[in-house]
């Protein structure tokens, strides 16, 4: 009897461990999040599951989850202007600080539309929010499903104090378990 008390009280403070482990990693290192909407369509679709890292800077092009500033939810977001940067889109085209940047994520979607249209509207930063350069400590995101994304053209900049984390991988649906793209 007093084996199997020492048996089951180890196993105990076994799972009470890992319980723990798991805790500490997902409050400070990773959590698991579930993609809601078709903003990021085609790289994320609904119901897609992914794992963010609570550590490192986001970096130009990276997605991100955060809190969104408009409502009691999460959103996951590609990042496209960093602190200082001057954001353009003209003839659906990204400039950034002057720069002409390629966005192969979106060709899915370019193809979609009748070559005379544009996935993505005209603007500057100045036009659409009133400043332009990003702040200092924000960061301006759009979605990959431009037509159909409430994102920072919308809701405007985002604080970086607001970052759940950058995405780090896909878990599901299992044929895409992966890396972002």
């Amino acid at each position: 009897m007093k084996n199997m008390k020492s048996e089951v009280f180890s196993w105990l403070k076994a799972i009470l461990f890992a319980l723990m482990i798991v805790f500490i990693c997902q409050q400070f290192l990773f959590t698991p999040v579930t993609v809601k909407g078709e903003s990021m369509e085609p790289t994320y679709e609904n119901d897609d599951r992914i794992v963010v890292a609570k550590i490192g800077k986001p970096e130009r092009f990276d997605m991100v989850v955060f809190y969104a500033p408009d409502a009691e939810e999460n959103y996951i977001k590609r990042v496209i202007g960093l602190p200082g940067d001057s954001v353009e889109m003209k003839d659906d085209v990204l400039y950034i600080n002057g720069k002409k940047y390629t966005e192969p994520y979106l060709n899915t979607k370019k193809g979609e539309i009748p070559p005379e249209e544009n996935l993505t509207e005209n603007f500057t930063l100045s036009d659409l929010l009133g400043k332009s350069k990003v702040p200092v400590g924000h960061l301006f995101v759009m979605g990959d499903n431009r037509r159909n994304s409430w994102d920072g053209r919308r809701f405007g900049f985002i604080s970086e104090k607001s970052l759940v984390g950058k995405v780090k991988f896909r878990i599901y649906p299992l044929n895409e378990m992966g890396v972002p793209k």
